[in-house]
């Protein structure tokens, strides 16, 4: 396509794409990605202790975690007590087919432990696996 100018010079207009500015906010929205994706993976921050023999989770399944405050999270969301098992029950799905994995910190006493698994027995809860991580070569 041409134009005439106003000093009367025939000037053909740019068909050119210029991917450049594209290019450039790619970029920087792939760096803004990789530095923010572990942070939201990281969830709640707990020491699990290590042991000899870890099966590694595979499928999605509801996360219970105890922090090192004694503070209980379902999921991403901190739950009372109390109401864990109400909210544990699933409608379509039997208690007795339900699994939840445990995270607790190393650190956290036994009373709260075993607190956490009375709340999700109540739920009638009784597949419970309990996170751990595994020991690194040359450990005790």
């Amino acid at each position: 396509m041409a134009f005439t100018s106003r000093s009367g010079h025939t000037q053909t207009s740019l068909a050119e794409i210029n991917i450049t500015p594209l290019v450039d906010v790619v970029l920087v929205l792939l760096v803004i990605f990789m530095l923010t994706a572990p942070v939201l993976q990281s969830g709640i921050d707990v020491a699990v202790p290590k042991t000899k023999t870890v099966k590694e989770i595979t499928e999605q399944r509801l996360v219970l975690t105890i922090d090192k405050d004694q503070r209980v999270f379902l999921g991403d969301q901190p739950i009372n007590l109390a109401d864990l098992p109400s909210r544990l029950h699933q409608p379509n799905t039997a208690p007795a087919h339900q699994v939840i994995y445990l995270r607790a910190d190393e650190r956290v006493p036994f009373g709260a432990f075993a607190s956490v698994m009375d709340a999700v027995k109540q739920a009638g809860i009784t597949n419970i696996s309990i996170v751990t991580q595994p020991l690194q070569n040359g450990a005790k």
